[in-house]
């Protein structure tokens, strides 16, 4: 027996709220990383700003201001594996480039990233094309890049989600924090699962950050839809027979298809999980 039409509309309607609390908790979970993320702005614009009014260009030395508020920002329970400032080039007068970045150890301590940044040697000179870097920096808003392979810090599959720092009007670096892909699933994946179509998460390029669609892997693209302007527009929309709605905001959207949950398929790049390099 088929159903009538009022029971097809509250069907609808409540599918639609089911997606709209899941990707609300989706964005509950990563706004305690922002936190993180707005409390290294704070703090690296802060310190820049003080010595701009005492006259004098910062040096890399004066970040090590920031560490025992980056090791505090790592010790508490949470998804955050990796904090930090990055420089802006030309920001600092005795280095052309600076990432004071400190990550969690597997022990429960703190190290910080040791990294060669001179472009004669190194392949991480410039870090200025990556998306972590580029999307704050172009857009002047938040953003969440990845999920890529960490060849930088960790060589874990990460995110990294990234605010823009600003001084005087001008663009100074990019405050940051990583997360462990692993991490990231253990915490949405159960969330997704709630509801009854495949669902996966996608930043506003298009890259799957997390999934519970077997047709569309972390790492992976979806393409078509532009999922920047429904992060900026902040509403659910269809699009193709998917439904897409943004993660209250974060910079991630929930995407919704038409298939019923435990569907099969395959994911744009390949079998497997994709490896795309750290931008």
């Amino acid at each position: 027996m088929s159903r009538g039409p009022g029971l097809a509309v509250a069907a609808a309607a409540d599918g639609s709220r089911a997606e709209e609390r899941v990707a609300a908790l989706v964005g509950r979970a990563l706004e305690a990383v922002f936190e993180a993320v707005a409390e290294t702005r704070a703090d690296a614009a802060g310190l820049l700003e003080r010595l701009r009014e005492r006259g004098r260009r910062p040096v890399s030395a004066d970040l090590a201001a920031l560490r025992p508020a980056l090791h505090l920002r790592l010790g508490r329970a949470g998804l955050v594996s990796g904090v930090g400032f990055i420089a802006a080039p030309g920001l600092l007068a005795d280095v052309p480039g600076w990432l004071e970045w400190w990550q969690s150890t597997a022990e429960g301590g703190v190290r910080p990233l040791l990294v060669d940044l001179d472009p004669g040697r190194s392949a991480y000179a410039d870090y200025t094309h990556w998306d972590w870097f580029a999307l704050p920096r172009d857009t002047g808003l938040r953003a969440v890049a990845g999920p890529y392979v960490d060849y930088l810090c960790s060589d874990e599959y990460s995110l990294t989600l990234s605010a823009p720092v600003r001084v005087a009007g001008g663009f100074a670096g990019v405050a940051a924090a990583d997360v462990y892909l692993r991490h990231l699933e253990a915490a949405v994946l159960p969330l997704l699962r709630r509801l009854p179509r495949a669902a996966h998460l996608v930043n506003a390029r298009g890259r799957v950050a997390a999934s519970a669609d077997p047709a569309h892997l972390a790492g992976s693209l979806t393409r078509g839809p532009d999922f920047a302007a429904v992060i900026e527009d902040a509403h659910g929309v269809d699009h193709g027979g998917l439904r897409l709605v943004p993660c209250r905001g974060v910079p991630l959207v929930l995407v919704v298809s038409g298939r019923q949950a435990g569907g099969g398929g395959c994911a744009e790049d390949g079998p497997g999980r994709p490896a795309p390099s750290a931008t």
